[in-house]
């Protein structure tokens, strides 16, 4: 009986550790996206019998993906607040006299963001202030963009809540028994890589990095920018300089003209003085158009009309090729006398669409942003060839609430950090409060969260618990222990780092991430060493990810924005993987051995 025990055991490790392979081959070949072969493989652990329903139900309840979902809302109640924008217009102030300072202010203020925030949104509200800052100083946004992206992954690394890897290994190893990580455990190791890695991109940077020409600026900022009209009412913003009111001096819009008594004036306009009934004409992105609409004291648009009664929509329109408008300006077609809507902006790619809003001649493919009551769209869409009728990927910023959301941040930080409570239990009353204060609306919230990151995140868990129960983890550690056990404390250190940088390169870290941490949690049993030491160095692995703009979101965008080759990222990222490898080795084998 004990031989027969132990062929179907070692079948079900050969079954499990084969569908693993799989699933890695799946994720390589990219067929499907990677949550889709990993939901696809955890199945079949539970048809297996590998995981029973009790234990599939018990990852639901796992802490490390509720707090990663959690995350998600905070960080887009931060965007939706300005907050992130208030941040990069302090550095854009400071890149007109200082441009260096403002790059060093930068770096600094993403390492910090990085750490308590999802990297993703501070990456994407950054880059347009990098290409900025690039043309500030003089070279092109391909030596700034990748950096950007690396300072960003540092800086996740330096607390436990700075990315979602971090939190997905600290949930898998209290599975393992092992004490849960404090908010800074994990800071002494991040700072060090973190100066390390930054001490590479200051030394090695200018001669690896690229010089190409730009990408359009308007793409890389997520959003159409649109030209406007906004009519100045009188109020308290009469007998200010333009120059000196908040509301339209901001990083996403530009005031290009200012109309007074039939004169346009476009020279000298940060020291006019603005009088009731002046007209400015502005070129600003999605939502910081909606954002000034909200403003009193300023009218945004072509129509002068009444407030609408009952419900008003926001949409963005796409002109079809077969308009019968052909030589009209927007002034001369009264889309708002004949369909009952005001006409926001508009917007023509890869250039400002005319010199004011009246005078736009819409041709096929301009958008235009409209307000009016939502019966009013379906009647435009048929006789005005207008199509696409769709709700801006912009909204207004609750600039108002930024101070709840950074409280709520901060609230979340330092009660974790003291031990007052758990960071899953923090991160939800947070959400609650940003839901009930209105830093961020409910649909909002839910669309901040990224669905393929908590499917992922469950299956891996679920096949994570099938590992275990079938011994391959187990066959694993025997395996690879005796031949590390002839091996320093250190090198043992630098293969399990290698291991989870080289995997995170080519499949999702989260995936690597539960996947290795058991594994090197057996690993240090054997050994002898402190699991914590191996738990430490799969973080920081499965976070390294430098060498190929695939292994994490924020190469992904800088990829896309700065105009780079694939092989841009292997030339500067194979080094910096190497470097912060050995930063992260050194400091735990001195901090934890």
């Amino acid at each position: 009986m004990a031989v027969i025990a132990d062929f179907v055991s070692d079948w079900q490790v050969a079954i499990a550790l084969g569908l693993v392979g799989l699933l890695m081959l799946l994720f390589v070949l990219e067929l499907y996206p990677p949550e889709v072969p990993a939901a696809g493989v955890a199945a079949l652990f539970v048809a297996l019998g590998y995981v029973d329903g009790k234990e599939m139900l018990g990852v639901f309840s796992n802490s490390a993906p509720l707090t990663v979902a959690a995350m998600f809302v905070l960080s887009g109640a931060l965007v939706r607040t300005g907050v992130l924008e208030a941040v990069s217009d302090a550095v854009i102030a400071r890149s007109a006299s200082h441009p260096r300072r403002a790059l060093v202010l930068m770096v600094l203020v993403t390492l910090l963001a990085s750490a308590f925030v999802n990297n993703t949104p501070v990456v994407l509200v950054l880059i347009p202030v990098v290409i900025r800052l690039a043309g500030a100083l003089g070279v092109a946004s391909t030596r700034l963009l990748i950096p950007l992206s690396y300072v960003a992954i540092l800086g996740g690394t330096c607390t436990l809540i700075g990315t979602s890897t971090n939190l997905v290994v600290d949930g898998v190893a209290q599975e393992q028994g092992l004490e849960a990580f404090s908010i800074f455990e994990i800071t002494p190791v991040g700072l060090v890589v973190a100066a390390t890695g930054m001490a590479y991109l200051l030394l090695a940077g200018r001669f690896f990095l690229p010089s190409r020409p730009d990408s359009d600026p308007e793409d890389l900022m997520g959003e159409s920018v649109y030209i406007t009209e906004v009519a100045v009412l009188d109020n308290g913003l009469v007998g200010k300089p333009l120059g000196q009111v908040p509301a339209l001096n901001r990083t996403g819009m530009k005031v290009t003209g200012l109309k007074r008594r039939g004169e346009t004036r476009r020279t000298g306009l940060a020291e006019e003085v603005l009088e009731a009934g002046d007209r400015l004409i502005v070129t600003a992105t999605t939502s910081e158009l909606l954002t000034l609409h909200e403003e009193t004291g300023l009218q945004v648009g072509l129509r002068r009309g009444d407030r609408y009664e009952g419900e008003v929509a926001r949409v963005e329109v796409v002109v079809a090729p077969q308009k019968a408008h052909a030589g009209r300006s927007l002034r001369e077609m009264s889309l708002g006398r004949r369909y009952g809507v005001r006409v926001l902006g508009a917007h023509r790619h890869g250039h400002i669409a005319g010199p004011d809003l009246g005078s736009v001649q819409l041709r096929a493919a301009d958008k235009l942003l409209l307000e009016g009551p939502p019966e009013a769209f379906s009647t435009l869409e048929e006789e005005a060839q207008l199509v696409s009728v769709s709700r801006p990927v912009g909204r207004a910023f609750r600039r108002g609430r930024a101070p709840l959301s950074l409280i709520a941040l901060a609230g979340v930080v330092g009660f974790a950090a003291f031990g007052l409570a758990d960071i899953a239990t923090l991160s939800m009353i947070a959400v609650a409060a940003m839901l009930i204060l209105r830093c961020i609306d409910a649909d909002e919230a839910w669309g901040a969260l990224d669905g393929a990151i908590l499917v992922l995140i469950f299956a891996m868990l679920i096949i994570g618990i099938g590992l275990q129960n079938t011994g391959a983890v187990e066959a694993i550690v025997g395996l690879v222990s005796p031949v590390l056990a002839t091996m320093p404390p250190v090198i043992a250190l630098a293969l399990v780092y290698l291991l989870s940088s080289v995997l995170t390169e080519l499949v999702t870290n989260n995936a690597v991430a539960v996947l290795l941490t058991p594994i090197a949690i057996g690993l240090a049993a054997s050994l002898g060493v402190d699991a914590r030491a191996m738990v430490i160095i799969v973080m920081f692995g499965a976070s390294a990810s430098f060498a190929t703009p695939i292994g994490y979101q924020t190469n992904t965008l800088v990829y896309g924005a700065g105009n780079y080759r694939f092989a841009d990222f292997l030339k500067v990222g194979v080094p910096m993987n190497i470097v912060a490898g050995l930063a992260t080795v050194l400091a735990v084998w001195v901090l934890y051995l």
